[in-house]
């Protein structure tokens, strides 16, 4: 009886786990702003539309890896069942784009720039706001999922 009620579930988990993404990367990409180039050479225009573009761009990402993760290594029980199993690989997904999207458009099509401030990684030069949001705010919205299934 318990593993048919946890069916059916995963719908409503990814919906909570996109809304705190949602929030969580809306506020980090606002907050990191100064780590970048923009901050102090675009105009206000130029820095929401960056804002909306990150944010709207890191929920494609989210959904992306987390259906991927579903799909290949969860069930319809989760997350009541292999909530790990698919949150882990969830986190890497979107850390590995993330990794290779920064160094395709800082280094190689210079789309955005980084500020001096901004501490980078070796070996590509990634810079380190971008990989700690994409551990910390997945990770946050893992929990949030976890706790709200009631797991």
């Amino acid at each position: 009886m318990m593993a048919q009620e946890s069916r059916g579930h995963w719908l409503r988990a990814a919906r909570t786990y996109l809304a705190v993404i949602g929030v969580g990367n809306l506020l980090w990409e606002a907050v990191q702003f100064p780590l970048y180039t923009i901050w102090y050479e675009g105009t206000r225009g130029h820095i929401l539309l960056a804002l909306i573009h990150g944010t709207v761009g890191d929920l494609f990402i989210s959904a992306a890896a987390l259906m991927a993760s579903i799909v290949i290594f969860g069930d319809q029980r989760w997350p009541a069942h292999a909530f790990w199993r698919v949150g882990i690989p969830t986190i890497l997904l979107g850390l590995g784009y993330t990794v290779y999207s920064e160094w395709i458009n800082v280094e190689v099509r210079h789309t955005w720039a980084y500020a001096e401030l901004m501490p980078r990684l070796p070996p590509l030069g990634t810079g380190l706001s971008p990989v700690l949001e994409w551990i910390v705010v997945p990770v946050l919205a893992l929990i949030v999922t976890r706790r709200d299934a009631g797991g």
